[in-house]
């Protein structure tokens, strides 16, 4: 089975783009489209009159901060899973070394 890009078809703010990309990354690709189509619609239809150029770039500012929460998150959640394990660690040594 060939991995070699494919073109897939998405539509953003009722226009058709294509890209290629490989098969397996085809469903994310349509749902990032699907995602990015209802963040630029919403932008739209805020009443604001943007030019197509300034609502992607206020969609991509929106993505860019959702993105940098999620790291931020991520962050600190897995510094509390590390000073958990840490602490685990020590009580597990502990209870072995009495």
């Amino acid at each position: 089975m060939s991995n070699s890009p494919e073109p897939v078809s998405v539509i953003i703010l009722d226009k058709k783009y294509q890209f290629a990309c490989d098969p397996e990354q085809r469903n994310d690709l349509v749902e990032a489209a699907r995602q990015l189509d209802e963040t630029m619609t919403e932008i739209k239809d805020s009443g604001r009159l943007m030019s197509l150029e300034r609502i992607a770039l206020q969609a991509a500012l929106n993505f860019s901060a959702q993105l940098m929460k999620l790291r931020e998150a991520e962050s600190y959640r897995k510094e509390k899973i590390d000073s958990k394990i840490r602490i685990l660690a020590d009580q597990i040594d502990d209870a072995l070394n009495t």
